[in-house]
């Protein structure tokens, strides 16, 4: 695990777009699987500003880690905010983008994305496999979709599951721990005071960690960042 802290979010936005842009020009290929959320806009804007030229977007191919069961045009769509703050300012065939269909039928598009993955991802222990996965931590210790109430979804053995906001009973398509922790690399985003606690514990294995699905994320590749700001982290003891 290493732990990267930058002072503010915005630098923490920067921080992590200098280690993408390293990974995407030290490899030929990759495919990397985004995170919703507000410092990946964040970093969507800084890539879009000032890493526009610097590497050859063409070469990388990109998915989701999760998905609300929205219009693409919905404000609440991950893809929507990638699109309009990332994609539409970079030189990106349209063919690289795999989004998850929030439109249409859970069941059937988590069962879709997962036959993409499948077929589009290079395959290593008999599983696809990223390059690199991006995630969030949120302030009840939940990432991608995979909520507290529904921790069991980690250890499924489908690739993609669906899920289920526990206060709006909003539906959302979801990677699983089978695939994440397949990755090459997992990053964590992760900003603002309200996430220190989880950081603290999920980090330094502290107090109820072991429920909280962030708590699974252990990448087999042992490549595992978090990159977080100063007040996401003010809680660490041991960094």
């Amino acid at each position: 695990m290493k732990i990267n802290i930058s002072d503010s979010k915005q630098q923490t936005a920067r921080l992590f777009s200098e280690y993408l842009v390293n990974l995407i020009s030290n490899n030929v290929f990759l495919h990397i699987a985004l995170s919703g959320g507000s410092t990946p806009k964040e970093v969507f804007k800084e890539l879009a500003a000032e890493f526009e030229d610097a590497v050859d977007w063409s070469k990388v191919q990109f998915y989701w880690g999760d998905e609300r069961c929205v219009q693409p045009e919905n404000s609440q769509s991950n893809y929507k905010m990638a699109n309009e703050l990332l994609f539409s300012k970079l030189e990106i065939p349209l063919y690289h983008i795999h989004r998850i269909k929030g439109e249409n039928e859970p069941v059937e598009e988590a069962t879709r994305y997962a036959r993409l993955l499948g077929k589009q991802l290079p395959v290593f222990r008999e599983k696809p496999q990223f390059d690199l996965v991006i995630l969030g931590l949120g302030d009840d210790g939940h990432t991608a979709s995979i909520f507290p109430d529904q921790i069991d979804l980690w250890n499924s053995s489908a690739y993609c599951e669906v899920a289920e906001h526990p206060e709006t009973g909003q539906k959302r398509i979801t990677l699983t721990g089978n695939i994440i922790n397949n990755a090459k690399e997992v990053a964590f985003l992760v900003t603002g005071a309200n996430k220190a606690q989880k950081v603290l514990e999920v980090v330094e294995r502290r107090g109820n960690y072991t429920a909280y699905p962030a708590s699974l994320v252990n990448p087999d590749s042992g490549r595992l960042n978090w990159f977080l700001d100063q007040e996401a982290s003010k809680l660490l003891t041991q960094f």
